[in-house]
């Protein structure tokens, strides 16, 4: 993975692990370390800020923390890979994801994978397919329906992902806006959101934006996802002073993703989960 990215220009940095103020986001709890820091559940805020100070083509890979998940494919201490390009869009970096992990299979000598009991074709021309078209294959609702019902995530986890990456690479593409997270809208069709998901073996490997640089409607959002974490209990963090600063400064288009390392190690190695890769 190092070799794939450093052919391409990318520079490895090393971001805080420990710092003091998460991304406001609903359903990811950091863990806390001390009175006033956290562990970081991942490097993309200060990696956004490198990109505001001159950073263009970056990558870290290193250790992350998230309160409370232990399962077959995930743990509270684990290994990110989170990669940031800027002018470019999160279609060219979906071409560009895709190639990475075929990269990294190739260096194992494993163009095809065995993965609980199925054959998956990494060279295969990934699948690409939008939400709403998942939605549609699987689910007994639309896309629109199921946010209306407030099923969304339900059929997602129950129905949708798990005919995913069946054989091969899938992509699932263009949430809706309610689930944009951290990325930008479409401008082709604002109540879609430049976000993909990539799949193998039914299994979520990475998650990737056209990201939202915009520092007023950043604000909205975090102000709309710290208002849901109070109503449920869930800690308060302050605001990312340097992580506004480069917002304001301007990042300019770019885009990024965050793929579970260990995780695709799992994959790669014939692991059937997460502990099989991991101490």
């Amino acid at each position: 993975v190092r070799r794939f990215c450093a052919e391409r220009d990318f520079i490895e940095v090393t971001t805080p692990v420990m710092i003091y103020a998460p991304a406001q986001e609903e359903y990811i709890e950091a863990v806390k370390a001390g009175n006033h820091q956290f562990l970081r559940p991942s490097p993309e805020m200060a990696m956004k800020t490198l990109l505001g100070n001159g950073a263009e083509k970056i990558f870290e890979l290193g250790s992350c923390f998230r309160a409370g998940e232990h399962g077959w494919k995930h743990r509270e201490e684990f290994t990110m890979l989170e990669y940031y390009w800027k002018n470019s869009d999160y279609l060219q970096l979906l071409d560009f994801t895709a190639q990475l992990v075929r990269a990294a299979g190739k260096g194992l000598g494993r163009e095809k994978i065995e993965f609980r009991g199925e054959t998956l074709d990494l060279m295969a021309e990934p699948e690409i397919i939008s939400v709403r078209e998942a939605f549609r294959r699987h689910s007994r609702f639309s896309a629109e329906e199921a946010m209306a019902k407030d099923v969304f995530d339900e059929e997602t986890v129950l129905h949708i992902e798990p005919e995913l990456g069946r054989g091969r690479m899938t992509f699932l593409i263009d949430y809706p806006a309610e689930r944009a997270s951290l990325a930008r809208l479409k401008k082709s069709d604002p109540s879609l959101s430049e976000r993909w998901e990539l799949y193998i073996g039914g299994v979520e490997l990475a998650n990737a934006f056209g990201e939202l640089t915009d520092p007023v409607e950043q604000r909205k959002r975090f102000a709309a996802a710290a208002k849901f974490r109070k109503e449920h209990n869930m800690a308060e963090y302050p605001e990312n002073k340097e992580f506004f600063a480069a917002l304001e400064k301007g990042i300019g288009e770019c885009s990024g993703a965050a793929m579970g390392f260990d995780r695709l190690v799992m994959l790669l190695t014939g692991g059937e989960e997460i502990g099989d890769v991991m101490f």
